[in-house]
C-alpha cells in the first residue's frame, strides 16, 4: 500500500491509473476506522481496480465547541487496517495540503444541508461538501463510497455530483451494525454500560416504525408519535430530532406517506467519564407497500 500526503502526488497516481484503463474508487474517511469503514472498502474493491482511502480530520466541518482537537487520530492502526483490507493507496494530507494559506472558497448545498443535522450543526455540511469536492478533484475517482448511516451526507453528495457535473458514481452502503443492532460508530466507545444499553432505543424506534408501515399505517403524525413513545423509554436519551423526510430531496414528508420516506433520528446520551454528550444518529427508509418508488 502506498501512502501519499500531497494533492499533486495523488493526482499523478490517478492520472496514471486512468491512462492505464484502471477504474478508481475513493472512500473518504476521518480515520478512527471500524468495521463499517472496512465494509465501504470492500464495496469499493468490488467496483474498482484501484482503491483509494483518504484519512483526513476535516477542520471545516467542526463547529464552535465541537470536538475537533479531541477527535481520535490513530493513524498507525488505521493504516494497518487499510493494508489488511487491501487498500492500494492511502491519502493522508496535512490540513495545509487541502486548505492552503488564504483559502476562501467553499461549496454548499442550498437546501439539502439545512434540515436534520444541518439545523443543529450550522456550517457542518458546507465543510463536508467542500472537502469531498477537493478529494474528488485530487483522487479523480470513477466511484466514491459512503455509508448510509450518514444519510443526509449521502443525499448531499449525490446532489453535489449531479449539480456540479462530477463524473463520479456516488454509492451508498447499508449501515453495518453490532450484533444487538446498534449502528457502528466511533462514538460508541464513549458510551458507558447503562447508556450503551439505552442506545438500542434508536434501533427499536426504527423497527417499530417499519412494522407500523408494513401493517398499513400511513399517517406521518401517528408514525412520529409512535417513534417518540419508543424513544421516551430510554430515560437518558435526549432527542435532537426525529423527522420524516422525502428519501431523495429531504424535503418534509407529506401528512400521508405514499412514497419512500426517510425516518431520521439523532439522540444524545451522557458520555462515560466526561461532560460531553455522545450524539448518535440512525435512520431507515420507510417504504409503504404499493407506494411510489423514488428515483435514485
Amino acid at each position: 500500500m502506498e501512502i501519499v500526503r500531497e494533492v499533486r502526488a495523488l493526482q499523478a497516481s490517478a492520472d496514471a491509473a486512468r491512462a492505464a484503463g484502471r477504474r478508481i474508487a475513493l472512500v473518504p474517511t476521518m480515520g478512527a476506522l471500524h468495521d463499517g469503514h472496512i465494509a465501504l472498502v470492500a464495496e469499493a474493491r468490488r467496483r474498482a481496480d484501484l482503491v483509494v482511502v483518504s484519512i483526513f480530520v476535516n477542520p471545516t466541518q467542526f463547529g464552535p465547541g465541537e470536538d475537533f482537537a479531541a477527535y481520535p487520530r490513530p493513524f498507525e492502526a488505521d493504516a494497518a487496517r487499510c493494508r489488511e483490507a487491501g487498500v492500494d493507496l492511502l491519502f493522508a494530507p496535512a490540513p495545509e495540503a487541502l486548505y492552503p494559506p488564504g483559502f476562501q472558497t467553499s461549496v454548499e448545498g442550498e437546501r439539502v444541508s439545512k434540515p436534520l443535522c444541518g439545523a443543529s450543526r450550522p456550517g457542518h455540511f458546507r465543510g463536508v461538501a467542500t472537502v469531498v469536492t477537493k478529494l474528488w478533484l485530487a483522487a479523480k475517482p470513477h466511484v466514491s463510497v459512503f455509508g448510509e448511516k450518514d444519510y443526509q451526507q449521502l443525499a448531499l453528495l449525490r446532489r453535489l455530483a449531479r449539480d456540479l457535473g462530477f463524473d463520479v458514481e456516488v454509492v451508498g452502503v447499508p449501515t453495518l451494525r453490532e450484533p444487538d443492532g446498534l449502528a457502528l460508530s466511533s462514538r460508541n466507545a464513549f458510551l458507558g454500560p447503562e447508556t450503551r444499553a439505552q442506545a438500542l432505543v434508536l434501533q427499536r424506534a426504527l423497527r417499530a416504525a417499519d412494522g407500523a408501515v408494513a401493517a398499513g399505517e400511513r399517517d406521518a403524525a401517528a408514525l412520529l408519535a409512535g417513534v417518540r413513545r419508543e424513544l421516551a423509554k430510554a430515560p437518558l436519551a435526549e432527542v435532537d430530532y426525529a423527522e420524516l423526510r422525502d428519501a431523495e430531496s429531504l424535503e418534509p414528508a407529506p401528512a400521508r406517506l405514499e412514497s419512500p420516506t426517510l425516518l431520521a433520528l439523532a439522540v444524545r446520551f451522557p458520555a462515560a467519564g466526561g461532560p460531553r454528550a455522545v450524539r448518535l444518529i440512525d435512520n431507515t427508509v420507510l417504504r409503504p407497500p404499493g407506494g411510489r418508488e423514488a428515483s435514485r
